[in-house]
């Protein structure tokens, strides 16, 4: 395997996950902040907010994953294995 090619299936692999992650964090706290006030607002309406900010969190989360399903597609299972002659 040439080292240069290893070198950016690795890169992209962390590109991948770190930038998902990342994604994932902003949207999940704007999210849990949105919640806070709502509820600080209206306490009353803490029940429909909550089920709506895990349903938002949940969704939010599978993007992180997504990002760690392409990483380990490029680490363990990469298609271009052909490609670049592995």
């Amino acid at each position: 395997m040439d080292k240069l090619s290893l070198a950016l299936i690795c890169i992209g692999a962390a590109l991948s996950i770190g930038l998902a992650g990342f994604g994932a964090g902003i949207g999940m706290g704007h999210g849990l902040r949105g919640a806070c006030d709502g509820v600080a607002r209206n306490p009353e309406a803490r029940g429909a907010i909550t089920t709506t900010m895990i349903l938002g969190m949940a969704l939010c989360e599978s993007i992180a994953i997504y990002g760690l399903v392409i990483a380990f597609i490029l680490l363990y299972a990469n298609p271009f294995k052909a490609a670049l002659g592995m």
